[in-house]
């Protein structure tokens, strides 16, 4: 899959996985705190693993982008420490609590890896994949 196509590609299911995790906070659905919270981190980790696929620079391979995510991730998540007004203003918010998350926790660090790693490994499998079947017989 060419680069263009695999960014489309990419930015394709994270708008997809953003729906799935915007779903999953739907409250009529009462969902046990287990499924919301974590599920939502393991969809949010898989979210920022496509889309810094999708907006690598070139020559960046997926592992490369395994770990950019891995560390934005822990970006994110060491800000929860930082409190200015501005930034809790921000965070009071519902794109606020989305994006930024509110509390500090390991096990939020957990839920990313897993969303990371899982839509890592499916994407170099679609990508191995997708390149055997271009090989002549």
């Amino acid at each position: 899959m060419d680069l263009p196509l695999a960014r489309a590609a990419h930015l394709g299911l994270a708008a997809a996985v953003i729906g799935l995790g915007l779903l999953l906070r739907v409250p009529a659905w009462n969902l046990p705190l287990a499924v919301h919270h974590y599920g939502g981190g393991i969809l949010w980790g898989a979210m920022l693993f496509l889309l810094v696929a999708a907006l690598r620079p070139a020559g960046w391979d997926l592992r490369t982008c395994m770990i950019a995510a891995f560390f934005g991730a822990g970006l994110i998540e060491a800000s929860r420490l930082v409190h200015t007004p501005a930034l809790d203003a921000f965070r009071a918010t519902l794109p606020g609590q989305l994006l930024l998350g509110t509390l500090v926790s390991p096990w939020n660090l957990c839920a990313y890896a897993v969303g990371i790693a899982v839509t890592a490994a499916l994407a170099v499998s679609f990508h191995r994949d997708r390149r055997r079947a271009a090989l002549p017989a």
